[in-house]
């Protein structure tokens, strides 16, 4: 296979950041430039294309130091606003759950249960600034005599809290449809029987992954936008499973490649970090990631250049394979056809139902352009690449 021709180097673009002279522009408007002038013309005029997402993942949660009491205290099950967090990882340190309901909480006794306050929504609440009420009980030691305590806390009190998400940005999705003879509550939303309604995920050509199927300048350490601030990727997230079957265009045809993500939880802003209760189903966290790629050659920009009509995700049945753990296609549907509105499924028409939201999702692409025209941003070297597959 040839060499693929650098146009030009991540640190070549931070010094056209820095100068004041970088070309940025969001995902949809690079498909357009791209279709106009195409791969190479576009490579050489764009520096930087920015991507976004928004939509809940609840492969999500925040890593929580909530300092140490006199007297000191090593908790044992620790609470915030009644939701159970994880506290067997040291003194004071927790980590809380995205999708963790309140101790409380009905579940699905009185079916569809509603999950009003979960993990989600107490991340939610603490970035927001608002209080928070910490319990904590531990069964005492000579070094940590304490073995309660009970109060109201904000997320400044915390010394440290960071946002540590093992699983964002899916790269591709499931349409999910309910074949069944009654209506379902699944983490895709509420499904109507017989095939009554098709939901589906991602945010297509602007979604992070799809512009960058094969995770070319995507690693340890890359600088992103996650919930409002500054975050970076620590790796490939759980379920990274790049192997799965690609179009011509490499782009993958069903659910593929995760991120790792973490970031400052001080510094995020809940417009971007906002709890989600899923009737029937649970609690989770609507997050809002953003990822620029930089166009250093014109592969990237032809990846880049990817249209909705040329993204296509399989439909799923929820109501009988899925909770079997059969996952088989029913059809192929590209996102052009699932953002109309409509698609057609078994020679009927079927109304779609999108999880993420396609304006959040351009409004962080266009902010992350915002910051990085200004010289707010810089673009970084991942030290490790994620895994990928060969390409032809």
């Amino acid at each position: 296979m040839a060499p693929r021709k650098t146009y030009k180097t991540i640190k070549e673009i931070n010094e056209r950041i820095k100068a004041g002279k970088v070309v940025v522009v969001t995902a949809d408007e690079m498909t357009e430039i791209v279709k106009r002038k195409g791969a190479e013309k576009a490579a050489r005029e764009v520096d930087v294309v920015t991507t976004g997402t928004f939509s809940p993942m609840c492969s999500s949660g925040a890593f929580i130091n909530f300092g140490h009491t006199k007297p000191a205290i090593k908790a044992a099950k620790v609470w915030l606003n009644d939701v159970p967090a994880y506290a067997g990882v040291a003194a004071v340190d927790i980590y809380i759950g995205a999708t963790e309901p309140a101790e409380d909480d009905p579940l699905n006794r009185v079916h569809p249960g509603q999950f009003k306050y979960g993990g989600g929504h107490a991340i939610q609440d603490l970035v927001a600034g608002k209080t928070v009420r910490l319990k904590a009980t531990a069964y005492g030691t000579d070094c940590y005599p304490n073995k309660k305590i009970n109060k109201r806390v904000k997320l400044a009190d915390f010394p440290d809290a960071v946002l540590l998400n093992p699983r964002n940005g899916y790269q591709n999705y499931n349409c999910a449809v309910n074949l069944s003879n009654k209506t379902i509550y699944t983490y895709m939303g509420v499904l109507k029987p017989r095939g009554g309604n098709a939901n589906y995920s991602t945010s297509g050509q602007l979604s992070p992954l799809l512009n960058d199927p094969y995770y070319l300048t995507m690693g340890l350490g890359t600088r992103i936008f996650l919930g409002g601030a500054q975050g970076h990727i620590i790796g490939p997230g759980t379920q990274h499973r790049p192997g799965v079957k690609r179009g011509p265009n490499g782009v993958p045809l069903s659910p593929s490649g995760t991120l790792m993500v973490m970031g400052n939880l001080k510094e995020m802003n809940p417009r971007w970090i906002a709890g989600v209760s899923m009737l029937g189903y649970g609690c989770s966290l609507a997050v809002g990631l953003g990822v620029p790629i930089p166009i250093v050659n014109a592969e990237m920009a032809r990846f880049t250049g990817v249209s909705d009509e040329e993204i296509f995700t399989q439909i799923i049945d929820y109501g009988k394979d899925y909770p079997k753990g059969e996952s088989k296609s029913l059809g192929q549907v590209s996102y052009a056809e699932l953002k109309s509105g409509k698609i057609r499924f078994r020679g009927e028409e079927v109304h779609t139902v999108p999880l993420s939201s396609h304006i959040r999702a351009l409004e962080i692409a266009r902010t992350l352009k915002d910051w990085i025209e200004k010289g707010e941003f810089l673009l970084t070297e991942p030290q490790k690449m994620l895994p990928t597959v060969p390409r032809e």
